[in-house]
C-alpha cells in the first residue's frame, strides 16, 4: 500500500477544544475548523493529520455515536523525552503514566489528553542486555 497521509479521527465532545488542545501541546496547527469537524496538521510532519469530529455527529459511525473514547493511546516519538516531559508537566497536563525507562528499550511517559484520549511520548533507548537475553533476543 502506498499512502500520502497518515491520519487520525477521533470522537470529541468540542472538536475545537481537542483541536486547540493538540495544537499547543504538540505543534498542530488547525486548518480546517466547520464547527463539528476541525482537522489538523503538524507543520513537521506534513504527512500526518489529526481530526476531531462532534462525537454525536451523523457522520460518525452510528456505533460508536456519542461515546466516550476508551482504550486509545496516541504515541509521539520524540528525541529528548525528558525534555518533553518536563515541559508538559509543567504546562500542567495530567501525567497518567510517569516518566519510566523499559528494558525493551523505550523510555516513556503518558499524558490524559482530551475526550479520554491518552498521548504517549517516548524515546528510544538502548534495551536492557539481561532483559533482551531472558526474552530470546
Amino acid at each position: 500500500m502506498k499512502f500520502s497521509l497518515v491520519g487520525m479521527a477521533l470522537a470529541a465532545v468540542e472538536p475545537a477544544a481537542s483541536a486547540a488542545w493538540f495544537a499547543e501541546h504538540f505543534g498542530f496547527a488547525v486548518g480546517i475548523d466547520l464547527g463539528w469537524y476541525v482537522n489538523t496538521r503538524h507543520a513537521g510532519h506534513p504527512g500526518l493529520s489529526l481530526d476531531f469530529v462532534q462525537r454525536d455527529h451523523p457522520s460518525w459511525p452510528a456505533v460508536t455515536r456519542g461515546k466516550n473514547v476508551v482504550g486509545t493511546l496516541l504515541a509521539f516519538l520524540v528525541a529528548d523525552v525528558d525534555a518533553e516531559y518536563t515541559r508538559l508537566r509543567d504546562a500542567g497536563l495530567e501525567v497518567v503514566m510517569p516518566l519510566v525507562t523499559e528494558p525493551w528499550g523505550q523510555r516513556r511517559f503518558q499524558v490524559a489528553g482530551p475526550d479520554g484520549l491518552l498521548v504517549e511520548v517516548l524515546q528510544s533507548v538502548a534495551p536492557d542486555p539481561r532483559w533482551l537475553a531472558d526474552n530470546g533476543f
